[in-house]
């Protein structure tokens, strides 16, 4: 679908409106650069009539040393703009960059399901980058270009109007067959774009997961996936090339066309009509002059046609509904928050239900002990607490408030998430911890550290809190690594605390030394505990068993324990572990 004019204007207006007074000094250097184009040919025929009269070799100099002057400050302008334009782009696109990536992060998960990290990553910075000359000078040198060649066609009509009529048809003309030729391309190399983000897709997958295909025996296949993605980027980029080049083939045959009118009317008019030798001269370089905005223009145009693709592409991102809708209210309260499930359920597919009818009631203070099968919905669970995604039916309230009417900053700060899988930032120590929260001061870090049992790693570190860790947390071990994710929950002291299987690939050695951390992490808040090993839930107060998305039992622990006939006593007498495998 051909990208409509009011996505350029919006585009345009979002990211250059802020930087209105370095775009005006670019229209400014643009427009000093068309004046020089216009006043130089003036100044080369002055010169030659000049010359062919026998004017005082003082006034030649005169001449040509303006010309210079002028020649000399075009330059200095040409650089003093490619300067300012390279600025404009780099602040443009950067805010564009950080738009993205901010909708991408609002967009709930089944989003991210169905698109690659990969081809998000190629979206958020190889189109964006494709869009950096279209910020910077694309619509203000092709208006600039136009208004140049308007110059010269007045001046040309000042020289002699069958000058200026017979190159404004050529003109006109010209313009009739770049039109027809705009817009050929831009299937095409919105085509090669889509390509090219399925090709950084399909290696970000693979690459994630080396250990897997290596151990498989799948490196081949991988091979053999990495070069049919490879040949299908490669055949779409080369045919919106050779769609480009119809257009590029037509420029030059403008212009040698333009050079053979403006010698054949010179000629004819020097001959017939007496013009001085010097107008031949200012009519070849004002056509010489004419042809290059034309040039510029399909090639801008061209440019256009390639940006247009990534244009599209980054505004159909933009456009993808956020399905979770920010609230307005951020009165929870700094202390253990109340938790409730009112009626709650949960499909991520049509007629194929996750959670169903869930009724839960969690006192501040209290912990929950949160057991099931894999795939019976208890990760879910945590994830609607969170706003990952919203709930089919019924309402799910902190304090009494309902969740979707809470701002996702204050519910993302009073709700602390722990799950097994750790991301370690290639950062500092200090930023791991803080999440790049300036306001957390280094006493606090130090306090959680020491509180959670890792001042003996922290002793360790050569630069203290400012020791880069490696990517992905190579060098820390599982225990470590998860000290630090419960540390960053700590320092952010939420009101709920959910641990997602926060041990679960812990051998029982590392697991028990986390527990006081988890006691510690867990004192004066309200805890969810996602757990398939019976020592995780002994410190609940209350448990929960979901079978298939349903409950099907809820309970205080206790009186759980003493019954029997109850499914969480079976559990504690066949295994939990066992039991749950």
């Amino acid at each position: 679908m051909p990208v409509s004019l009011d996505t350029y204007r919006r585009l345009l207006l979002t990211y250059l409106k802020p930087q209105w007074p370095r775009v005006l000094v670019l229209i400014l250097l643009l427009a000093g650069t068309i004046s020089i184009s216009l006043i130089n040919p003036q100044i080369l025929r002055a010169f030659v009539d000049g010359a062919g009269s026998q004017s005082a070799l003082s006034n030649l100099i005169v001449i040509a040393l303006f010309f210079l002057i002028l020649s000399v400050l075009r330059q200095v302008i040409a650089i003093a703009e490619a300067y300012v334009a390279t600025d404009v782009a780099l602040l443009a696109t950067n805010a564009l960059r950080a738009d993205l990536t901010l909708h991408c992060l609002q967009l709930d998960s089944t989003f991210h399901t169905i698109h690659a990290p990969g081809e998000l990553i190629e979206r958020v910075d190889g189109d964006v980058s494709a869009l950096s000359n279209f910020f910077s000078r694309m619509v203000i040198t092709l208006f600039g270009n136009l208004f140049l060649l308007l110059g010269v066609l007045v001046l040309l009509f000042l020289v002699d109007w069958r000058v200026g009529l017979t190159l404004t048809i050529f003109a006109a003309c010209a313009f009739l067959v770049i039109n027809r030729l705009r817009g050929l391309a831009t299937p095409h190399w919105e085509a090669e774009r889509q390509a090219s983000a399925e090709l950084f897709g399909f290696l970000e997958e693979r690459l994630a997961g080396t250990e897997d295909v290596r151990s498989s025996g799948a490196t081949l296949y991988m091979l053999q996936g990495l070069s049919r993605h490879a040949r299908k980027h490669l055949h779409k980029l080369r045919l919106a090339i050779m769609v480009n080049f119809s257009t590029w083939g037509t420029v030059t045959l403008v212009n040698a066309l333009g050079r053979v009118i403006s010698l054949l009317l010179g000629a004819y008019l020097y001959w017939y009509a007496g013009i001085s030798s010097g107008t031949v001269l200012l009519i070849f370089i004002y056509t010489n002059t004419m042809t290059t905005p034309i040039e510029q223009i399909v090639n801008q145009l061209r440019e256009l046609q390639q940006s247009a693709g990534s244009i599209q592409r980054v505004a159909t991102l933009l456009e993808v509904p956020r399905t979770i809708v920010d609230g307005s209210r951020t009165d929870l309260p700094a202390s253990a928050l109340a938790v409730a499930f009112e009626d709650v359920s949960f499909s991520y597919a049509e007629n194929v239900p996750v959670l169903q009818h869930i009724q839960l009631q969690l006192a501040p203070g209290s912990v929950l002990g949160l057991l099931g099968r894999t795939g019976s919905g208890k990760s879910t669970l945590t994830k609607l607490l969170a706003r990952l995604y919203d709930p089919i039916a019924g309402t799910i309230c902190l304090n009494g408030i309902d969740i979707r009417t809470l701002s996702l900053d204050t519910l993302h700060e009073r709700v602390g998430i722990v799950t097994q899988e750790v991301h370690i930032l290639h950062t500092s120590v200090r930023n791991n911890l803080t999440l790049f929260d300036s306001a957390i001061k280094d006493t606090q870090v130090l306090v959680a550290l020491e509180a959670l049992g890792l001042h003996r790693w922290y002793q360790s570190l050569a630069d203290g809190l400012d020791t880069v860790l490696a990517p992905g947390g190579s060098g820390l071990s599982a225990g470590e690594a998860q000290l630090l994710a419960f540390a960053r929950v700590f320092l952010r002291d939420p009101g709920l605390v959910i641990l997602d299987e926060a041990s679960s690939r812990l051998d029982p050695a590392t697991e028990r030394l986390l527990e006081q951390a988890i006691d510690k992490l867990l004192e004066g808040r309200t805890g969810i505990i996602i757990a398939h090993r019976l020592s995780t839930v002994q410190r609940a107060d209350h448990i929960m068993i979901l079978e298939q998305g349903e409950c099907s039992e809820y309970g205080l622990r206790q009186e759980l324990v003493r019954d029997p006939a109850s499914r969480f006593a079976q559990l504690l007498r066949i295994g939990l572990e066992e039991a749950l495998a």
